[in-house]
């Protein structure tokens, strides 16, 4: 008689939101260890969507919904930046009448629908005894509401604009910041050469901590961000000193997405919004260069300066991950397995103050994780403010302690 080995359970495993760098390391790493401790892996494709839509019926082909997760499969992927399980933003506690699976629409005909007990019954007829959830504060929101609900959740943060709160860093801020560097030193070139004001927009829907750091690193003369509405005139004057003031004639500016013009509001591409009832942003980048182009002859003798415009976009999200966004997935991935196997759910892994912890899922949804203005940007000088580095978490102003 042959023994079979059973599974000390199942563990399921989805991406959600936008990719970033650093996904498939991390689901490398929970499927590597997992494995080895003798669990069954399960990767849910599509984020949300893949769960929700699952059909419930052993002969039904739910290959684009699921599949097993083995060594070699994440080892392939592990070195590459995207997700190899895809995403998406879907809320199945609000999905929309014209997105609910073809199996569900006779029970679910409302113009908004909350499907939840429907993704519980699938993820008990896939036998999960445990969920990790990888993505920003949408995605682990709808963790919470599942924790809540009675399912394990085990959760790892991720989003470029490192705004998940309980946590100084989330998976992908590193590569984001390190392109955001590397296209300034690129753009850089054509600014000098033609003498011109380098306008950059970054991401940042309400945390500006991608427009922060790289000026705080020297990428960038001046920053605008969410958390501050901006001057456009103070700005225009700063940059054309800045230039003037430059032996190569030029100044770079980073504008957050998010960043409002004082007295306006968010500038959007798109007014469709999300489930999570986000409207796509972008354009602000644009119209703060065309701006301050009006505005130069005023600071500059009379004569215009020229703008480069250049909005970064998924260029610094695309492509494999660096260094940070290859070694903090391994160790989430491996700390999440830790908390699986003292049995313990309902929390988020985290680095806080240069450790590796865990805390709470609730703090997902219990708070905000923006730039203190007070504390780190100079008002009068738009540009990160500092006074001392003595004590500050490693990456200083990300820290919501």
């Amino acid at each position: 008689m042959t023994y079979v080995k059973k599974p000390k359970g199942t563990i399921a495993i989805l991406t959600g939101g936008g990719d970033v760098p650093g996904l498939n390391p991390a689901i490398r790493a929970v499927t590597i260890r997992a494995n080895r401790e003798g669990f069954k892996v399960i990767g849910l494709r599509r984020g949300w969507a893949g769960i929700t839509e699952v059909i419930r019926d052993h002969n039904a082909d739910n290959s684009n919904n699921f599949q097993t997760l083995t060594d070699e499969i994440v080892n392939k992927a592990g070195r590459t930046g995207g997700t190899f399980l895809h995403s998406s933003r879907t809320r199945p506690s609000h999905m929309p009448k014209d997105s609910v699976p073809e199996q569900y629409k006779e029970t679910y005909n409302k113009e908004t629908n909350d499907m939840t007990p429907e993704v519980i019954k699938n993820l008990e007829w896939l036998g999960v005894d445990y969920l990790i959830p990888i993505g920003g504060d949408d995605t682990l929101s709808y963790g919470v509401h599942l924790h809540k609900r009675g399912v394990k959740v085990v959760a790892i943060p991720k989003t470029m604009d490192n705004d998940v709160p309980g946590t100084d860093y989330c998976i992908g801020f590193s590569t984001c910041v390190s392109r955001t560097i590397q296209m300034i030193n690129t753009l850089r070139t054509s600014a000098g050469s033609h003498e011109r004001i380098l306008i950059l927009e970054a991401f940042g829907r309400y945390a500006g901590f991608t427009a922060m750091l790289p000026t705080m690193a020297g990428a960038a003369h001046r920053c605008v961000i969410p958390e501050y509405k901006f001057d456009i005139d103070q700005l225009a004057r700063l940059l054309v000193e800045d230039r003037n003031n430059n032996p190569s004639k030029y100044s770079v500016a980073l504008i957050s997405e998010g960043a409002m013009f004082k007295g306006g509001e968010m500038i959007f591409s798109n007014p469709e919004t999300d489930m999570y009832g986000h409207a796509k942003l972008g354009g602000i980048g644009d119209l703060v260069s065309a701006k301050i182009k009006e505005l130069t002859p005023k600071y500059n003798n009379g004569k215009t300066i020229n703008i480069i415009s250049q909005k970064l976009g998924y260029l610094v999200r695309g492509g494999d991950p660096d260094f940070l966004d290859s070694i903090v997935p391994m160790a989430y991935g491996n700390l999440a397995l830790d908390l699986i196997l003292k049995g313990m759910h309902g929390r988020l892994v985290v680095l806080k103050n240069g450790l590796y912890d865990n805390v709470p899922i609730d703090v997902v949804t219990a708070s905000k994780k923006v730039v203190k203005v007070s504390e780190h940007y100079n008002t009068d000088r738009l540009r990160p403010y500092y006074h001392s580095f003595e004590m500050k978490p490693f990456l200083f102003m990300a820290s919501d302690e």
